[in-house]
């Protein structure tokens, strides 16, 4: 099953509800998103990317997952 860029935000809006939040993309498999949330402040990009995709809650697990490549930007906002 396909996933889209808008379910894509709204799983991301559940786990950072006052970021910033783009997702690009509209194959159904790959996506770009970029996330700034005031959380990630004093995390590196491995812990922040790590968030990111916890609250992806599955959808990209192994081969069966609908969400096949996301190209992932993290960061505190300035």
């Amino acid at each position: 099953m396909a996933i889209t860029a808008q379910e894509i935000e709204s799983l991301l809006r559940e786990s950072f509800p006052d970021a910033q939040i783009i997702v690009q993309g509209d194959d159904g498999a790959h996506f770009a998103a970029e996330v700034i949330d005031a959380s990630f402040k004093g995390q590196n990009r491995v812990q922040q990317q790590r968030a990111v995709y916890a609250a992806l809650k599955g959808k990209m697990d192994g081969s069966n997952g609908e969400l096949h490549a996301l190209a992932l930007t993290t960061k505190a906002p300035d």
